[in-house]
């Protein structure tokens, strides 16, 4: 077991070096968007707003800031899903009468507020 575990052929041996390529990556990706942020802020923000220059580090801290905030960086199961929704959405609305599609219409001009375009001023009908 312990031979054919280490042999050449098993998949078992290139694990390791696998999963250190991918974390060298992932540092590399990061570093690298650091070092563009890094270099848009200080080529851009101190002359224009007269903010300090930053280093690497806050550079990355900021990625991280605005991946906490704005939740961008998209991977894995959640790729997609507004695509999916509004997909779901438009063919719901294709199916719909004429009678649905303005009580629908009539419900979110209530919900959305008096006034203006959500009350259905300048809203096409059809």
């Amino acid at each position: 077991m312990l031979n054919t575990m280490w042999s050449t052929n098993s998949p078992r041996r290139h694990k390791p070096l696998k999963i250190l390529f991918f974390l060298a990556a992932v540092i590399a990706f990061a570093l690298f968007l650091g070092i563009v942020v890094m270099l848009l802020w200080n080529a851009i923000l101190p002359d224009l707003t007269g903010v300090t220059e930053i280093k690497l580090w806050q550079a990355i801290g900021l990625l991280v800031l605005s991946r906490i905030l704005f939740g961008g960086f998209h991977w894995g199961k959640y790729r997609g899903r507004w695509k999916t929704r509004k997909s779901q959405w438009r063919e719901k609305w294709m199916h719909m009468s004429d009678e649905e599609k303005s009580a629908f219409k009539e419900k979110w001009r209530e919900r959305c507020g008096k006034g203006g375009i959500r009350s259905g001023e300048g809203v096409k009908e059809g």
